[in-house]
């Protein structure tokens, strides 16, 4: 009876003990498989997938997430087959190798861990210490806990994924790539047997740079053999010999492009710093645009050049395919860390082609217009050519082509609203401050751009002349709009920016290119076009530091031809505009020329828009072959011969004067009735000074701001000008001097008269102040 008493009371209490259990089961929470404060590393992907970046944890590991269906399942064997050969048949815990693990440490015979794959994931998850009794139960407690929540495939896949490989290496996806060289995917047996050993012993079995590891050969050559038997391979001599490659390092490719897109998308979950950033650069590219650099810097260092930037964007697409912002990231005496391609600086003479293009666009110059390339006033702005020297007229191709300063800065001030300014802040540039501030210095620097705003601007140029962000990573598709310049005036501008035979460091004729240098040589900038690529390179110092070398078309125009030879790109087929025309001009005026025009060379305009008049410079005239004057008409009293002579303004003449460059000039008309009632009286002086708009204020005590320059433009052959205040006669002056006229308070009529007898006048008010 006792006996039967005692068998219920141990029945009822097993039973609720099972029951017990099963309720606690049943109830075990979910605490995931990883930690809460979780993460992989970031990682940066080519446009083919390629990894370019890897970058550590905030807790300085390496780990980069892989999905179990993406490991070799030679490394899923290798490893079960060491740690946990019944991983797929026990619930978390295996009762058998737990009995065998204590019974070895009772008698102290080695019997193997007691550990489960599913363990020492609770181990990892939980930063459990497992020596103690107490530990090894929760430790049991947690796997149990795993296991009622996720499926074997989840377990192993988030074990594999946080085991230790040795050092900072953590989980198979960075093992594999840092010892390994190579993906999870593509390991071999002999490689997954080395790595699957490394987690058991992370410190001890590391490889080793020098010398052999026999903790890791011993250990791989152990697994090896069991694989071998179970798997039936022959035998290798070579099997005990293999072992891994010492740490290889991190891909480290566009850091500062993988800091910023790390900073622009934070990752702020676990699962979020899973996902590898896509991004549109080119791995052989990249590295092909930073060996220039490099190289390049080595050979020019003895110059102070020390570092340099560049950008490489395909313009179809917008899409960034190198991208480098500095020299070495890594090199604190350049400041290496700075990102180049956002740092703004000034661009020199490197927006000048959107001025050229503009004022073809507005139908102000064709590229064989004739600018004028001398010493002008805007105002109060004096600029100066680079080499403080002056042309004289220039052709608009040849002025954009050597980067003259004053065509460009007069194009930019006849430039119809809004002008450069208002193309610039259309086309994405960030210009903080009012057109007034920037002025007429903008054509020249007077604003900061960065690199990615400058080869936005290009690739505008080199495409559909549409304002389109650059792209990082994918190519967004943009809302149609109108183009910002049209398919006409971006094909004349890049056909002026062609090189040209001669330079031997630039000697890639598909090359379209520009140069700008900043104030005080702080600045190098160079951004070329060839195909459907734009490239811009910068030279210079972050800390704005300036060095007579930075002179952009010696330095970093070469540097960019360089990297185009380096990476070969391919070239696109450039069509002409329909309607654009080719016509003969006059090779002297740029003017359609007539039978008095000797030279001829082919040049482009767009029909309705470009400015096209016949040659006005060449004209036949009669010399009086006594008195060698010019003289209006034949009368037949005298002997006269016809000669054809270069008529040019007052003005123009000047520059060719102080250029250097010798002009025919027509002889004097000879002074008589007839000829003075020959002259063309619709090219009468036009006075720029003064103007009858403004009011004079001039200042008694002060001798320099008593007078009033008086200026006029000239026609051609023209060689006096003579001055009235009213009926007061001021002076006379040859046609490019002006006359200071010391006025008086009042209303004046200014009267200016030419040597031929015609002229022209204003109204002007002058006051004078104490």
């Amino acid at each position: 009876m006792f006996r039967r008493f005692i068998q219920h009371r141990i029945c009822r209490y097993t039973l609720a003990l099972i029951a017990a259990l099963t309720l606690v089961y049943g109830l075990l929470p979910d605490a995931g498989l990883y930690p809460t404060d979780f993460r992989f590393s970031r990682t940066l992907l080519d446009r083919d997938g390629r990894l370019l970046h890897l970058a550590l944890t905030t807790d300085g590991k390496y780990r980069r997430h892989v999905p179990l269906a993406d490991i070799n399942p030679l490394l899923i064997e290798a490893t079960l087959e060491l740690e946990d050969r019944h991983f797929y048949e026990h619930p978390g815990v295996n009762p058998l190798s737990l009995l065998r693990a204590t019974w070895g440490a009772i008698t102290g015979s080695a019997r193997g861990g007691g550990s489960t794959i599913t363990m020492q994931l609770a181990r990892l998850r939980h930063g459990l210490r497992t020596r103690s009794a107490y530990g090894k139960l929760v430790q049991i407690f947690r796997a149990i806990q795993m296991e009622r929540h996720h499926d074997k495939a989840a377990i192993l896949e988030a074990y594999l994924n946080q085991a230790p490989y040795g050092g900072n290496v953590e989980g198979i996806g960075s093992a594999s790539l840092l010892w390994c060289g190579k993906t999870a995917t593509d390991l071999t047996l002999r490689e997954s047997v080395a790595l699957a050993v490394l987690p058991q012993s992370p410190t001890r079995r590391r490889p080793r740079a020098e010398g052999v590891n026999l903790s890791l050969t011993q250990a791989q050559h152990r697994l090896w053999e069991r694989l071998r038997a179970l798997k039936k391979l022959e035998s290798d001599p070579l099997d005990a010999s293999f072992t891994l490659k010492q740490l290889m390092p991190a891909p480290r490719d566009v850091p500062h492009l993988a800091r910023r897109l790390f900073t622009e998308q934070p990752a702020t979950t676990r699962e979020a710093s899973a996902l590898a950033l896509k991004t549109s650069v080119s791995l052989p590219q990249q590295q092909g645009v930073e060996s220039v650099l490099a190289d390049y810097i080595g050979r020019k260092s003895e110059l102070g050049i020390t570092n340099a930037c560049a950008l490489l964007v395909r313009a179809s697409t917008r899409e960034v395919l190198a991208y480098v912002g500095s020299s070495g990231f890594l090199d604190a005496r350049i400041q290496g860390q700075v990102d180049g391609v956002l740092a703004r600086r000034s661009p020199g003479s490197a927006l000048k082609p959107f001025i050229y293009a503009l004022a073809m666009q507005q139908g102000l110059i064709h590229p064989h217009t004739l600018l004028r390339d001398g010493q002008t006033s805007f105002g109060g702005y004096n600029p100066e050519n680079f080499d403080r020297q002056f042309s004289g007229p220039i052709a608009a191709k040849d002025a954009l082509y050597h980067s003259r300063n004053i065509p460009a800065v007069s194009l930019a001030q006849k430039l119809a609203a809004p002008g450069l300014y208002g193309f610039l802040k259309s086309a994405g540039v960030a210009l903080p401050h009012p057109a007034e501030h920037y002025g007429l210095a903008l054509p020249l620097g007077g604003a900061e751009v960065s690199m990615e705003e400058l080869a936005a601007l290009y690739c505008l140029l080199a495409d559909d002349g549409l304002a389109r962000p650059i792209q990082m990573q994918t190519a967004t598709k943009e809302l149609s709009r109108p183009p910002l310049l049209t398919e006409e005036a971006r094909y004349l501008t890049r056909e002026m920016m062609r090189t040209r035979e001669g330079e031997a460091a630039l000697d890639d004729s598909a090359v379209l290119w520009k140069t700008g240098t900043s104030h005080g040589f702080r600045d190098a900038w160079a951004a070329g076009i060839r195909g459907d690529h734009v490239l811009v390179v910068w030279i210079g110092n972050f800390n704005g530091r300036g060095n007579p070398a930075f002179i952009a078309r010696e330095c970093a125009a070469p540097l960019l031809f360089e990297v185009f030879r380096h990476l070969h790109l391919p070239l696109k087929r450039e069509f002409k505009p329909t309607n654009i025309r080719d016509v003969e001009l006059c090779a002297v005026s740029g003017q359609l020329p007539t039978p008095l025009c000797q030279h001829h060379v082919q040049g482009g305009f767009i029909p309705g828009v470009s400015p096209i008049t016949a040659c006005e410079i060449h004209r036949e005239v009669w010399i009086d072959q006594t008195s060698q004057l010019r003289v209006s008409t034949d009368d037949g009293t005298r002997s006269l011969r016809r000669d054809v002579y270069e008529f040019w303004p007052p003005d123009m003449l000047e520059m060719f004067r102080r250029a250097g460059v010798p002009r025919r000039e027509p002889p004097p008309l000879e002074p008589s009735a007839s000829s003075l009632q020959a002259t063309d009286h619709a090219a009468a002086p036009q006075i720029r000074s003064p103007q009858p708009s403004l009011v004079y204020t001039l200042q008694a005590s002060s001798k320099d701001r008593r007078s009033v320059p008086l200026r006029a433009d000239a026609a051609p052959g023209v060689s006096r000008l003579f001055w009235f205040a009213d009926s007061r006669f001021l002076g006379s002056t040859p046609p490019t001097t002006p006359l200071l006229w010391q006025a008086e308070a009042g209303h004046w009529r200014i009267h200016v008269l030419d040597d031929q007898g015609r002229s022209s006048a204003v109204k002007v008010r002058v006051e004078v102040v104490p």
